[in-house]
């Protein structure tokens, strides 16, 4: 649009220009045309030339005084019949002297070269005076340019306020087409980012923008609806196939302890195979947690999650006191908008994961903190920790690392953490504590979202 405006805005701006001079151009055409008419009349009555002469001189003065146009009628040799200012000569040189060269030569002299706002030139016009097909005097008017100019300048700012009121109007259009235009697309960038996070049941209102945009919403609509089912039915598959196999396990676990009955006590292979069968409970156990966490809505509240940590503190210190471990809080009162149960199991989940990691005589710190919209929890161990490729990875389902084979566990107690936290719309993220260890940053909002 702007380069519309501007193609049209500035041929209509020189146009103009040329205009304003054309008619300046035309009125002194007429004058020297009425001042010649006016010579050849003192010229022509050879007994009377003074009187008439005098009455020449009084048109020109009388020019000069209203208009401030010099003006004069000039012989062929340059001398002045009749001039105005009588200062006022032919010089030597000049634009002035062309238009009377010019004008000798029986023709009306160019028009001027065009005049802008910001020059001083004047404009000059010279017309011969003929009598019997012979030039017997030049009439000459040299007039200044500054009204001109004036109007000239005033056409320009009303052509460029027009143009601007044209671009504002433009420019309105243009926002109220495009916000129409991608007011479905913010939505459906929304609604990606809530499906991202966890919000699977989050669709697009299919109600406004361009058709294709209409018919995107409900195609995105209609793929979320098969991605939710997809997964529901996966849900359902670990937690239904957690729960069939938790029951002949149990069963063949309670056979083994009445086979271990019978063989001599402290039976080396009977006792493996119990470890490796409650190991493989433990593990249905886990997904089945975890099948119901994906699953499970949160039931958020406002709540005070230092008292919360605090108390989940409380609970492990006995255990970590056991295994000779230091297990500080610093759990000042904060308020978020959480699901108390799922953050109770999640700062298990690592807490239990820092105390089992970190080895005799060192401490596992658990610190609660505010800051701006979200609260925080961090628990920092002194253990082992772990490498750049192995942070990258923790969390994943069945993970573990190669160093931590030998110790208990499933590899899904951090899975469960963030699924658990992630429906409430809280994150959990791992990073190096330094010298030696893992420090792990819980994130929940404060305020209901």
């Amino acid at each position: 649009m702007a380069a519309v405006l501007l193609a049209l805005g500035v041929p209509l701006a020189v146009s103009l220009a040329a205009a304003q001079q054309q008619k300046v151009v035309v009125d002194r055409i007429d004058d020297t045309a009425y001042f010649a008419a006016m010579a050849r009349s003192v010229m022509d009555t050879p007994e009377g030339p003074r009187d008439e002469g005098r009455t020449l001189s009084r048109e020109l003065e009388s020019y000069y005084g209203v208009y401030g146009i010099r003006a004069g009628v000039f012989l062929p040799g340059d001398t002045p019949l009749a001039n105005a200012p009588e200062t006022w000569f032919l010089p030597e040189a000049g634009e002035v002297r062309d238009a009377f060269e010019e004008a000798l030569l029986s023709r009306r002299s160019h028009d001027p070269q065009q005049v802008w706002p910001w020059q001083r030139n004047r404009l000059v016009v010279a017309s011969p005076v003929v009598r019997d097909g012979d030039v017997v005097a030049v009439v000459v008017t040299d007039s200044p340019t500054g009204e001109m100019r004036s109007r000239i300048l005033y056409g320009w700012m009303v052509i460029a306020a027009g143009e601007f009121a044209a671009m504002l109007l433009a420019v309105g259009a243009a926002l109220r087409l495009t916000g129409w235009v991608l007011r479905p697309v913010r939505v459906l960038d929304a609604t990606t980012h809530a499906i991202a996070s966890g919000a699977l049941k989050s669709r697009v209102a299919a109600a406004g923008g361009p058709p294709e945009l209409r018919r995107l919403a409900r195609s995105f609509n209609e793929m979320a609806d098969n991605v939710e089912d997809v997964l529901e039915q996966q849900r359902a598959f670990v937690a239904d196939a957690s729960h069939q196999l938790r029951n002949p396990l149990s069963a063949l676990l309670l056979r083994i302890e009445l086979l271990a009955l019978e063989l001599p006590e402290g039976n080396e292979e009977i006792a493996s195979v119990q470890a490796e069968g409650k190991r493989l409970a433990q593990v249905l156990d886990d997904l089945l947690d975890l099948a119901l966490a994906e699953h499970t809505a949160a039931d958020l509240r406002l709540t005070d999650i230092g008292a919360l940590t605090a108390e989940r503190v409380a609970a492990w210190s006995p255990t970590a006191e056991a295994k000779g471990v230091e297990l500080t809080g610093d759990c000042p009162a904060t308020t978020a908008w959480v699901d108390p149960v799922a953050l109770s199991s999640a700062l298990d989940a690592v807490i239990d994961n820092a105390v089992k990691f970190t080895p005799e005589g060192e401490r596992v710190e658990v610190a609660v903190a505010s800051n701006g919209s979200t609260a925080t929890v961090v628990v920092a161990d002194h253990g082992p920790g772990l490498t750049d490729e192995e942070l990258a990875r923790v969390g994943d389902r069945f993970w573990r690392s190669g160093r931590h084979q030998n110790v208990k566990g499933s590899g899904l107690g951090l899975s469960i953490s963030r699924a658990l936290l992630s429906a409430g719309g809280g994150t959990i993220a791992y990073d190096h504590h330094e010298p030696h260890g893992l420090k792990v940053t819980v994130r929940v909002p404060r305020s209901e979202t």
